[in-house]
C-alpha cells in the first residue's frame, strides 16, 4: 500500500496511533447549528483519507464543522477504516464506484451546514482554515464559489484556478497537434495566463479539489451534474455558477493537495471518463457539433500514438533507474490501453 508523505503543512502529531480516538461528539450530536459541512467523495485511497479526516478532526478549525464522506466502493478498506477510526463522521457506503459528482450530490444532501466544501481525499486541512474560508464567505454573500489556494506536499503551487478551455486548448493537449505548436496560445491562455497566485481575483473556473459554496448557491445552480463521473465536472459546474454569481480565489487561505492520487490508482476507470469529461463539457458549453466531432475525431486518432509514446518513456526511463517516473508511464500507458479497449465505443456516444 502506497503511504502519503508528510507535507510541511501536515499538522498530524507524529505519535498518532491509528485506531485510538480522542473522546468527541459522535454524528448526530445537535449542540449548534453548522457552520461548514465538509462533503468528500472518495474511492480507495484509505491512508490519504485518514490524513485529511485527521486534519479536519484532530485540530481546532474554529467554527462548527461536520464532516460527510461517501465512499464509492472503496475496496482497500477505508470505508471501514472511517467507521472504526473517525465514529464522528457521517458515512454512506456506495456498493460500487457512482462517481464524483453523484457521490458529492449525496454528501450534499445529508450536509446540514450553511456553507458546503467539496473537498478532495487526498488534501490536508491546516488549523484554522475552515473558519477563515467561513469569514471570507460571510463577509462577500454575493461570491458564488470560493477556491483556497492548493500547493502539494512540498509546498509547491499547484494551479487553482483556470480560465475556461476551449476546443482549441483541449486539442492542444492531443499528442499529434502539440508537436505543431499552432494551438499553443489558447492552451497557454487556458493553463497559464492570468495565474497571479498572491492576488484575490475574480476566476472562470475553479479546481474542484476544495470549493465553497453556500447551500442555496449550490442547489439554485442545479448541483453537480451526475453525467460527469470523473473529470470535467468542476470546469462546468463553474461556468454554470459563473453565469449569475463570482467565482473567487483567496491566496491566503491554504489547502494541501497530493493531487492524482485516486486517478493513478485507478486508471482504468479514471482515464477514460476523464475523456468522456471533456465532451460533456464541450457539449453542455454551447460547442458546436463540429467541434465536438474534432474533438473526438483528434483524441481516437492520438490515443494509440501516446500510448507507444509513453511506453517508449517507461522503457527509458526504467532504463535509468528512474522508477518513480518509469512507474508513472506505465500507468499514463494502461489508462489509454483500457480506453481504446474498452471505452471507446462509450467515448464517441458521449
Amino acid at each position: 500500500m502506497t503511504h502519503p508523505p508528510t507535507p510541511a503543512a501536515d499538522p498530524r502529531p507524529a505519535s498518532r496511533t491509528h485506531g485510538w480516538r480522542p473522546a468527541r461528539a459522535q454524528k448526530g450530536s445537535d449542540d449548534g447549528p453548522i457552520d461548514i459541512s465538509v462533503c468528500i467523495a472518495n474511492w480507495n485511497c484509505q491512508d490519504y483519507l485518514r490524513a485529511c479526516l485527521e486534519s479536519l478532526h484532530d485540530f481546532p478549525q474554529g467554527i462548527r464543522v461536520e464532516t460527510i464522506v461517501v465512499d464509492n466502493g472503496s475496496a482497500d478498506g477505508a470505508a471501514d477504516m472511517a467507521a472504526r477510526e473517525f465514529p464522528e463522521v457521517v458515512l454512506v457506503r456506495n456498493p460500487e464506484n457512482r462517481g464524483f459528482a453523484c457521490a458529492s450530490n449525496q454528501a450534499a444532501e445529508l450536509a446540514r451546514g450553511k456553507y458546503l466544501f467539496f473537498l478532495n481525499n487526498d488534501t490536508i486541512v491546516p488549523p484554522g482554515a475552515l473558519r477563515r474560508l467561513f469569514e471570507f464567505a460571510e463577509n462577500q454573500p454575493e461570491v458564488g464559489m470560493i477556491g483556497p489556494c492548493l500547493r502539494d506536499a512540498g509546498g509547491i503551487l499547484q494551479i487553482s484556478f483556470r480560465q475556461r478551455p476551449t476546443v482549441a486548448a483541449l486539442l492542444h493537449r492531443t499528442v499529434l497537434l502539440r508537436w505543431t505548436g499552432l494551438l499553443k496560445r489558447a492552451y497557454y491562455r487556458y493553463r497559464r495566463t492570468g495565474f497571479e497566485a498572491g492576488i484575490v481575483r475574480q476566476v472562470e473556473v475553479l479546481m474542484g479539489a476544495a470549493v465553497l459554496m453556500r447551500r442555496d448557491v449550490f442547489e439554485e445552480s442545479g448541483r453537480w451534474d451526475e453525467d460527469f463521473a470523473f473529470g470535467g465536472e468542476d470546469i462546468e459546474l463553474s461556468i454554470r455558477v459563473g453565469k449569475d454569481r463570482p467565482l473567487v480565489y483567496v491566496p491566503d487561505i491554504e489547502i494541501v493537495h497530493h493531487g492524482r492520487i485516486s486517478s493513478r490508482q485507478n486508471v482504468e476507470f479514471a482515464a477514460p471518463n476523464v475523456a468522456i469529461g471533456y465532451v460533456h463539457y464541450l457539449r453542455k458549453t454551447g460547442s458546436s457539433r463540429l467541434a465536438v466531432w474534432c474533438y473526438k475525431l483528434a483524441v481516437t486518432l492520438d490515443a494509440p500514438v501516446h500510448m507507444i509514446g509513453k511506453l517508449i518513456q517507461f522503457a527509458w526511463r526504467s532504463a535509468r533507474g528512474r522508477a518513480r517516473k518509469a512507474e508513472k508511464s506505465r500507468l499514463a500507458a494502461k489508462g489509454i490501453w483500457h480506453f481504446l479497449r474498452g471505452d471507446l465505443l462509450r467515448f464517441w456516444r458521449a
